[in-house]
C-alpha cells in the first residue's frame, strides 16, 4: 500500500511545503488531513514563491490530485480566495477534492476565537484568531456545520440556530458583544454552496479506492508534533492531531495502509505563539537565525521564536509518530557559525533528563544541556550529493540522525525546489 504520511517533527514551520512539493511529482494524491488556514506552507518553484494556507501543497504539481480531508476545518472564503489567487497565476486547481464531511469555519467561530483570546489577556494561548479552535469545539460538541450541510437549507438553518442559541448568550452576557443573527449567517454560508460544489466529494471512498489500485497517496499534516492536541505542549497546542495517527482519522484510511511516515526537521528549532521552548535564544544568535532563515509565519506574519536544534523533541517525534525517515531542512542557514550547539538532554531540578517529560511543569522548567559541534563556512546551496557537503556539515547531519532515532533521507540546502540532497528515495 503506497501511502506516506509527511508531518512536522517540531513545532511546525519546518518546511513541510517544500518536502510535499518535492514528492508531488511522484504521487497521485496529496491530502491535508487536519487543521485549517492556521497552517501555512511556502513553496518556491523556480523564481515563483507560493504561500499556501489551506490547500495541500500538491496543488502545484500538475499530475497530482489535491484533497482536503474530513479532518480539516474549512473557511469557505479563504479557500475560494486561495483558489482564485492560484488560478490568476496560471495554476490549474480544477482537480481539488473537498470532503463533504469537513467542518465549516463559520463567522461566529471567528468572532468567538478573537474575543476569547482577548479576554484571556496574559493567559492567552496565541491562536491565529481564525476560528479554528471554536470550530473543532463545535465538532466535538456536535453542533458543527459540515460542508454537506450547505446543500440542505433546512438542516443548515437548524444547526446554525442550535449553535447560536448558546454562543449569543456568551457573546452578549459575558463579552458584552452584539448577538449574531441566524439569517445573516445562513445567507452567507449558502452563498458559498454553488462555488464549492464542483470540488465536494466522498474523499474517503476516493482515497481508499486509489490505494486499492496501488496509487501513491501522500498525507500532509499542518503544524507539528509538539502542537498536537494530545501529544504536544498542552495547552499551547493546536486543536487537532498533526501526528501520524491523525492521518487515519482525518482522511478515513486504516493504519495498515500507511507504509512510511516522514518527519520534517529544521536544522535548528523554531516556534510561533506562546508555550515552553527550552532552546529558545534571546541573543544575537537567535536574531541571526531569524534573519538568515526568514523566520516569519506564513499565515500569521509573526516573527518565529528561534533556538538551537533539540534532539529530545526529535526523539519524541520519532516515537509518537513511528517515523521511518527524516527530511532535514534549512541546513544552509547554519553556515557561518564556528560552533553549533545541539540540545542532547534537559536539566530539570538538577537532574539530567534525556526524554521529553510528560509533566507540563517539568517541561516548563527544563534547561537545555548542549553538546557543541564544529561549524562550517562553505556555501552549501549548490551541493547535490551528501559528499558535496563540507566534512563538518556531514558530521552535523550524522550526529542529528544518531540523536533523533531515524535515518535522514533528504537534506534541504536552500529554499528552491531543486536545492535538496536526496539520500534515500521516499517512494
Amino acid at each position: 500500500m503506497p501511502a506516506l504520511v509527511l508531518l512536522g517533527a517540531q513545532w511546525g514551520d519546518e518546511g513541510k511545503g517544500k518536502a510535499t512539493d518535492l514528492l508531488g511529482g511522484s504521487v497521485d494524491y496529496v491530502v491535508r488531513y487536519q487543521g485549517g488556514n492556521n497552517a501555512g506552507h511556502t513553496v518556491v518553484v523556480g523564481d515563483q514563491k507560493y504561500a499556501l494556507h489551506l490547500l495541500p501543497s500538491g496543488i502545484l504539481s500538475p499530475g497530482c490530485t489535491p484533497v482536503i480531508g474530513n479532518g480539516v476545518v474549512v473557511d469557505p472564503s479563504v479557500l475560494l480566495s486561495e483558489l482564485s489567487g492560484l488560478n490568476e497565476r496560471g495554476v490549474d486547481t480544477s482537480k481539488l477534492l473537498l470532503s463533504g464531511n469537513a467542518h465549516i469555519i463559520t463567522p461566529y467561530n471567528v468572532t468567538v476565537d478573537k474575543v476569547t483570546e482577548r479576554f484571556l489577556g496574559k493567559r492567552k494561548i496565541g491562536t491565529t484568531g481564525r476560528g479554528i479552535g471554536p470550530t473543532y469545539a463545535d465538532k466535538i460538541n456536535r453542533v458543527g456545520i459540515r460542508v454537506q450541510d450547505l446543500y440542505d437549507e433546512s438542516i443548515l438553518t437548524q444547526k446554525v440556530e442550535a449553535a447560536l442559541d448558546v454562543k449569543n448568550q456568551v457573546l452578549t452576557k459575558l463579552y458584552n458583544r452584539r448577538a449574531i443573527a441566524v439569517e445573516q449567517v445562513v445567507e452567507e454560508l449558502l452563498g458559498y454552496a454553488d462555488k464549492l460544489a464542483p470540488y465536494v466529494s466522498d474523499t474517503v471512498l476516493v482515497l481508499n479506492q486509489a490505494l486499492e489500485e496501488d496509487r501513491v497517496v501522500l498525507f500532509e499534516g499542518g503544524q507539528g508534533t509538539l502542537l498536537d492536541i494530545d501529544h504536544g505542549t498542552y495547552p499551547f497546542v493546536t486543536s487537532s492531531n498533526p501526528t501520524a495517527g491523525g492521518a487515519c482519522t482525518g482522511a478515513g484510511v486504516g493504519p495498515t495502509k500507511i507504509s512510511r511516515v516522514i518527519g520534517i526537521l529544521k536544522a535548528y528549532t523554531t516556534r510561533v505563539g506562546a508555550g515552553p521552548f527550552p532552546t529558545e535564544l534571546f541573543d544575537e544568535d537567535g536574531e541571526a537565525l531569524r534573519r538568515i532563515g526568514g523566520e516569519r509565519g506564513v499565515t500569521t506574519g509573526r516573527d518565529r521564536r528561534c533556538g538551537w536544534f533539540d534532539a529530545v523533541i526529535a526523539r519524541y517525534a520519532t516515537r509518537v509518530n513511528g517515523l521511518t525517515d527524516f527530511f532535514l531542512t534549512k541546513l544552509d542557514v547554519l553556515t557561518g557559525w564556528e560552533q553549533i550547539p545541539v540540545c542532547v538532554a534537559y536539566e530539570i531540578d538538577g537532574k539530567r533528563v534525556e526524554e521529553l517529560p510528560y509533566s507540563q511543569t517539568d517541561f516548563h522548567h527544563a534547561k537545555p544541556v548542549y553538546e557543541m559541534l564544529p561549524g562550517w563556512n562553505e556555501d552549501i546551496s549548490k551541493a547535490k550529493t551528501f559528499g558535496d557537503l563540507p566534512k563538518n556539515a556531514q558530521a552535523y547531519v550524522k550526529a542529528l540522525q544518531e540523536m533523533s532515532g531515524a535515518p535522514i533521507s533528504a537534506i534541504g540546502v536552500g529554499p528552491g525546489r531543486d536545492e535538496t540532497i536526496e539520500i534515500n528515495s521516499f517512494i
